[in-house]
């Protein structure tokens, strides 16, 4: 029997499906169960994936038919070339089937999870009856094998279902080792939602039936097992320490996953969610679902103990940039951003033909109320240069000191760091110059983001010129830019002095400022003031934004600025001033652009279409 097995399955059944497919896909390689894993090199993961949703059901039930019922015992395979990466570095990825038990549940995503995993896929046969604690041994062997070779590196253990019960099980006994679960639509409230009828027996049955050629006795044995799971994770639930992402679609059939979801989220230490109402159960075979974007969406991909903004960081796909934009392109609408830039002779043009192509390069300018300027400020950039855009963010956007607080969950946040912001320190500015990246930078922070009634443009710097010697230290050229049109958006009813004299909303403001991590929290004066606050605004009907990008200052070559610190603040003096100028020059032209307001945009939007670029002010 050993001889005959391939692929994790028998060799005949799945060449005749590969031969029915009439394809050229990669041969898939037997693992022996708590082996390690071959190293192979030169590992492109071209070749897309022949199997797809439309015709999963079908191969699945050939799979079964074809296998002489799928016997053996369960064992692990590589869905492509070894499920080895071309990367020496890549993680382990883990993925623990659904009640089909086939393995074959990532199909839609191999392409895509081998250009940065190591995939390897569990099968279980259909006949095959392991007890639960053997099936927890078998898992648990392979995850403390793979550790001790390559301590440093996180495993991640992907499950749908029942297998995203065993996840919780295998991390539950292994707290000591770096894991990382993705679980779809976890079956762990299942014995609870059979003693209450929620879903009939045989109602699980027939879906099951229907998807596939599992035996009704197979389905009731892996019923049991989550029954069995149930119990133990009952008991040992708060046991696990793994870094933890609840992918729920609102569909899966055994569950209320949207209620379990929020009670696993309340009982695990390091636990996000992220939601995908609307898509199909399973999950992972949603043609719409794409498994790479959500992970990274959730900063839940690394290849170390933490996750590192930069050397992490993947910059999204066209597709994924078009994901995460749409939501926002009622923005384009809306306040129809103006973009003008400086050429090196001074001269201000249209659009953004000014900006240096090659890095590093610091944009730093004013920040506008709630950081309404951020997304159209990166977005363009992507689209009119081709340029990814790494923002220097507040703390609050990547982690909360607090679990439940007041302010918004981190998911609010995705859509920039898949973007590409990243923390605000010292340490990952020089990381970035250091890979020639585009920087952008807001000096005023959290108290020009947030800042209080009129001081609308107002820059509210740091006495010391922070980032001036490291730009000098790298050569980047420093692009002082000034952006304008918040007051024709919202007027500011309520700012942070208002709201501290009213005791409810005082309390609030002191609950959300110490849910975030504080900056610049021993210095002096306004810079000091980093709170935290939801403005009251009067929304206005919306005018437009306008971005003025100015003449690049070029550092390299001024080690004067290094060695001496009267230079230093010389130049920080001058960015600031260029950037008074930016705001001053787009203050006075925009009086002049007859399409300020969105009345007047709309009939020629609606004539030349929504994506068109409005005119402006002449230049």
């Amino acid at each position: 029997m050993a001889a005959m097995v391939d692929n994790g399955l028998l060799a005949a059944a799945f060449r005749k499906v590969l031969r029915h497919q009439h394809t050229t896909h990669r041969r898939l390689s037997y693992r022996p169960t708590g082996g390690s894993c071959p190293r192979v090199t030169g590992s492109s993961f071209k070749t897309k994936s022949s199997l797809s949703s439309g015709n999963y059901v079908e191969q699945s039930k050939q799979l079964t038919e074809l296998g002489g019922g799928g016997g053996g015992p369960p064992r692990w395979f590589s869905p492509l070339e070894c499920g080895c990466s071309s990367s020496t570095n890549s993680p382990l990825l883990l993925f623990l089937p659904g009640i089909d038990g086939s393995g074959h549940g990532l199909t839609l995503h191999y392409e895509r999870l081998g250009e940065i995993f190591d995939v390897w896929c569990l099968h279980i046969p259909v006949t095959d009856r392991t007890p639960l604690a053997d099936l927890v041994k078998l898992v648990r062997s392979t995850v403390r094998s793979e550790h001790n070779r390559a301590v440093k590196r996180p495993i991640y253990l992907v499950g749908e279902s029942i297998g995203a019960s065993l996840a919780l099980v295998v991390a539950a006994q292994n707290p000591d080792i770096d894991l990382v679960l993705i679980l779809a639509n976890p079956a762990t409230s299942l014995s609870k939602s059979l003693l209450q009828n929620v879903v009939p027996l045989w109602d699980i049955i027939d879906k099951h039936r229907s998807t596939s050629s599992i035996p009704v006795e197979t389905i009731l044995w892996k019923l049991n097992t989550i029954h069995e799971m149930q119990n133990h994770l009952n008991s040992n639930l708060r046991n696990v320490e793994a870094q933890t992402l609840i992918l729920n679609s609102g569909k899966d059939i055994l569950l209320s996953s949207i209620i379990e979801q929020e009670n696993l989220r309340g009982v695990l230490k390091r636990c996000e969610v992220r939601s995908f109402i609307g898509n199909g159960d399973p999950l992972f075979l949603d043609d719409n679902f794409d498994l790479v974007a959500a992970i990274k969406h959730a900063s839940y991909f690394r290849r170390g103990r933490s996750v590192d903004f930069i050397s992490d960081f993947m910059p999204p796909s066209p597709s994924e940039f078009d994901m995460v934009y749409d939501p926002f392109r009622w923005m384009d609408v809306a306040v129809n951003p103006v973009m003008l830039s400086t050429l090196d002779n001074g001269k201000i043009i249209r659009g953004l033909s000014g900006i240096p192509s090659e890095g590093p390069v610091l944009f730093v300018g004013n920040h506008m109320m709630l950081a309404m300027d951020l997304v159209p400020l990166v977005s363009r950039f992507s689209i009119e240069r081709n340029i990814t855009v790494r923002t220097m963010a507040h703390p609050l956007y990547f982690e909360r000191l607090t679990k439940d607080g007041k302010l918004p969950d981190l998911s609010f946040f995705d859509v920039f760091r898949v973007l590409g912001a990243v923390p605000v320190t010292a340490a990952n500015m020089y990381k970035l110059f250091k890979l020639k990246s585009h920087v952008l930078l807001f000096p005023g922070g959290i108290r020009e983001g947030y800042h209080r009634k009129g001081e609308d443009y107002k820059l509210i710097w740091p006495v010391e010129p922070e980032f001036v010697r490291m730009a000098v230290k790298f050569g980047a050229k420093i692009v002082p830019f000034g952006g304008v049109g918040e007051d024709d958006v919202l007027q500011l009813l309520l700012d942070s002095d208002d709201q501290m004299k009213i005791p409810p909303l005082k309390s609030l403001i002191e609950e959300l400022t110490n849910e975030a991590v504080r900056l610049r929290s021993d210095a002096g004066g306004e810079v000091g003031k980093q709170l935290l606050y939801y403005p009251i605004v009067l929304p206005k009907l919306p005018g437009r934004f306008y971005f003025l990008f100015g003449k690049p200052i070029p550092t390299e070559g001024r080690e004067d600025v290094l060695r001496n610190k009267d230079k230093a603040k010389e130049m920080y003096l001058e960015i600031q001033n260029e950037i008074d100028k930016c705001i001053g020059y787009l203050k006075e032209k925009r009086e002049k652009d007859p399409y300020r307001n969105l009345l007047a945009r709309l009939p020629y939007q609606g004539f030349n279409g929504f994506d068109s670029q409005v005119p402006t002010f002449d230049i």
